[in-house]
This record gives C-alpha cells, structure tokens and sequence, in this order.
C-alpha cells in the first residue's frame, strides 16, 4: 500500500526511522540564517539518544550554531563540512575544538562534491516554512517563510533519507513545491523552525559610509566604462555593504542610460528586487533571500525564480547560472599581489567567514571586481600573501579601492578602457605601497600549529589549509 502520509509525532521519532547512527552524515541549509533554530534542536536529540561522531554537512555554519561547540566536546559532532562559517564558531575551530579538519567547499562546489561521491549525505534535514503530509514542501508560504530553498535541492536529491522539518503542515497537496514529496521520506512538525524577521542581518544593508559610497561610485563607472553595461546585462553582488552600493548606482547609470538588464542572480536583496519591478532588469535568479523585500517578492512575482545550489553555481551541472554572468561584485579581507582573495580568515588567521559563491562568481563571471577599503582596522588590504586563498588570483579581475584601481595584468584591454573613461588605474603594488606608508608594513602572524581546516576548490582539488591558532 502507498503511504497516505508521511509525518511522524516527533524529531526524536524521525531520527529513530532514519536509522541514523554513530559516524553518518547529516546535512542542514542556512535559509533562515541567524534565525534558525532546527540544527541545534536536531543536535540535541541526537545527543540525548547517544548518537555519537556524526559529521555536520551544513550550507553555512552561522552565529546562532555557536552551541555546536558544546556537540563536539561531548563527542555527538566529530566532523562539519560547510561553506561558510561565522566567527563564533570559527575562533574555537580555530584554537583546535575539533579533531579533524573542517571541510571549506564553496555553494557550487557542495553540490558538486555530491556529484562527484566526494560528499555523501546520510540523513538530511529539509528545513520547510510550509510541507503537505507527503512531504512536498517550500520556503514561500507560511508563518515563517523564508522564500528560496534552493541550498537545500542537492541535499534532497543525494541523501539516503531525507527528513522535512516545519512548523506549518498544508494539506495533500502542497501545489508550489519547491523539493517535491517523490524525495521525501518522513515528515515533522514542530512549534518553531526559527524566526524569519533574522535573515537579514548588518551584512545586508547599503552602506553609508562615504568610503564605501565612493568605492561603490568608482565600480559602478568602471562597469560602465568596461563595454559590459548594455541592453541583456546580467549581474551580481554580494551581500556586503558596499557590494550594494555598487547595485545601486548602477541602477542609476542603467535608468540614465535606458538599459535593461537581463538577469541578476545570487543571494537577492530587497534592492535588487526594486531594480526588478522598476524594470531595469528582466528576472531574479534567486538561490537565497537576504531579507523580507526579497522572500515577499518571490513568493508573489513571477518573474523571481528559485534556483538550486547545483544550477546556481555547480562545476559538474551541464550548464550553471553563474557562467552566463556579465559582472560580479564581490569583498574581500584581504588580496595579496597576484591577485588572491582571502575571505576565510582574519589578519591573524582565526576562521571568520567562508567562499560562499565568492569563488564560483569569480570564475564564472566575464568581469569579477573586488569592492574594499585599503585600509581595514589600520591594516592594510593587500598583502604578499593572503593568510589563505579562498578564490585564486586567475579569477580575479579588478581591486576597487578609495585610492584607486587595480587591474589583473591579464586584462590588458580592460585596463586601456578605464584608463580611457578617466578613472584612477595603478598597479596592485602601488596600492600597497600607499597603504602601507599610512599603516606601516604589519608584523605578519605566522600560525605554526596543526590543519583545523581545508579549503577545496570548486573543482574537487586543494586550494589551501588553515593552521591552528595557539594562544
């Protein structure tokens, strides 16, 4: 006989039918951000029902999963594989907490490393603001909707088990599915996933810095300057403020110069989904929204699409959004002189952040410009040698700073072009000079102790390692 339904009475009872046990894989996605509360209560039924070594395959290891610490020390959590990690966690994984190396993938290379059987998934936790007795289910509907679902999609079509989490149950059937019952093995229903009003957080507003602004300003006309900015442009920006910015002066310069772009992808922004129903561009391609503008508009527009992890930004899908990106703007922590950009570590090495899609972006798009200050807490941006490489200096087209451009070497015609519009081109190593005569040279922290962390290509391959910090 066909299952009528698929919910169970309790977490506790969907753990037990998973069959999940010491050393397996479990997965989570980061769509509620800061304000998820499914990871650390999957984590304590783990923990209460003896289940020990279990390896954590997150989309994102945010602040709000700090307690995860305590999992590892009473040995639940032996292992996390991520593709970002905050601070909070990331300074103790850094002091050496966990046992084995944490595994840095960026969002395309996640999926791909399911492709590829380099990752597998035994039991996956589909976080869902809305799900039917069957398990269709999606982040556009209900008290806690969150809008796209889309690192979530390869988890449901790798794991062994999959286990939908909600605190909204529809009835049979969910029309809007966005992972589909035909994946799903159990159903939970439970008081609160998290809370939505979390997702946007200080990362994900415009700037108002004059700093940021002028840099912004400076990328916006080198876009215009590029040849890149005509009828069809497709772009992306990342979640920082000045990445913003950039959005929104370029939204000045498409309205001046009547273009209409014809995609912008990525995390989506309550400013991106402005530029979208003033009509300077065509479709949202969204893989993740960033605040409540963004998961009211995909729940409504039909021109707001959802996309999974794998088509967003996967090497091994047969196509990827990503490869059809005109520009991306993306930050950094620091870039060393041949162009590598570290978004993993601090200046004094401790895990603070993650690739994210910083890498796949960068590889994809035709123009990827870095958006930062020269000078950061009074240490200077570029470096001989970032702490560690996140995305490789090949991959990088432009540094956009307050004391002016940088272009790759390689970009012999790009930078003619910006020279030609006007704008202030020097060398890479002319910006580091001038930061350093304002900073003076950094006395460089070199970490001495044991690989905490590994940080993998898109490609499958080793990009770099991240020691221990001894205090």
């Amino acid at each position: 006989m066909t299952q009528s339904t698929k919910v169970v009475p309790s977490l506790r009872e969907a753990i037990r039918q998973s069959g999940l046990c010491d050393g397996m894989t479990i997965s989570f996605h980061h769509h509620l951000r800061e304000g998820d509360r499914v990871l650390l209560a999957v984590l304590a039924e783990c923990s209460s029902m003896g289940i020990k070594d279990l390896t954590v395959n997150a989309s994102a290891i945010m602040g709000c999963y700090r307690p995860i610490i305590d999992f590892i020390r009473d040995g639940t959590v032996r292992g996390i594989e991520c593709n970002f990690m905050h601070a909070q966690v990331g300074h103790a994984i850094s002091r050496g907490v966990l046992e084995r190396e944490v595994i840095f993938r960026s969002h395309g290379g996640r999926p791909a490393a399911m492709d590829r059987g380099e990752s597998s998934l035994d039991v996956a936790f589909v976080v869902a603001s809305a799900a039917d007795t069957c398990g269709n289910c999606n982040g556009k509907e209900g008290k806690a909707a969150f809008g796209s679902i889309g690192y979530a999609m390869p988890d449901a079509e790798h794991a062994e088990h999959v286990v939908v989490v909600t605190d909204e149950l529809f009835e049979y059937p969910l029309i809007n599915a966005s992972i589909s019952e035909e994946l799903v093995d159990a159903v939970v229903v439970i008081d609160s996933i998290g809370d939505p009003s979390r997702i946007m957080s200080g990362t994900t507003r415009v700037t108002r810095d004059p700093i940021g602004l002028l840099i912004a300003e400076q990328a916006a006309k080198a876009i215009s300057a590029s040849g890149l900015l005509r009828d069809g442009f497709t772009f992306q920006t990342g979640a920082g403020g000045t990445s913003l910015a950039v959005a929104q002066y370029l939204g000045e310069l498409m309205r001046e110069m009547g273009i209409t772009g014809r995609f912008a992808s990525g995390g989506i922004t309550g400013l991106l989904v402005q530029l979208l129903q003033e009509g300077l561009f065509e479709t949202l391609l969204d893989v993740q929204c960033f605040d409540r503008e963004a998961v009211q508009s995909i729940a409504t527009c039909k021109c707001h699409g959802e996309i999974s992890a794998r088509r967003y930004a996967s090497p091994t899908a047969k196509s990827a959004v990503v490869d059809h990106l005109d520009v991306v703007i993306l930050g950094a922590t620091e870039i060393d002189t041949d162009f590598n950009v570290n978004v993993h570590t601090d200046s004094n090495g401790v895990i603070m952040g993650g690739s994210g899609g910083h890498s796949d972006t960068a590889a994809g798009a035709k123009l990827s410009i870095i958006v930062a200050p020269l000078i950061r807490a009074r240490l200077p941006l570029i470096v001989d040698r970032v702490g560690t490489i996140s995305t490789p200096g090949k991959d990088v087209d432009l540094l956009v700073t307050q004391y002016g451009l940088a272009c790759n070497p390689r970009r012999i015609e790009l930078s003619a072009r910006l020279k030609q519009a006007g704008l202030p081109v020097v060398q890479i190593h002319d910006l580091k000079a001038k930061a350093e005569s304002i900073t003076g040279v950094p006395a460089r922290i070199v970490p001495k102790g044991r690989s905490v962390a590994r940080v993998i290509s898109r490609d499958g391959a080793l990009l770099d390692e991240i020691p221990m910090i001894k205090d």
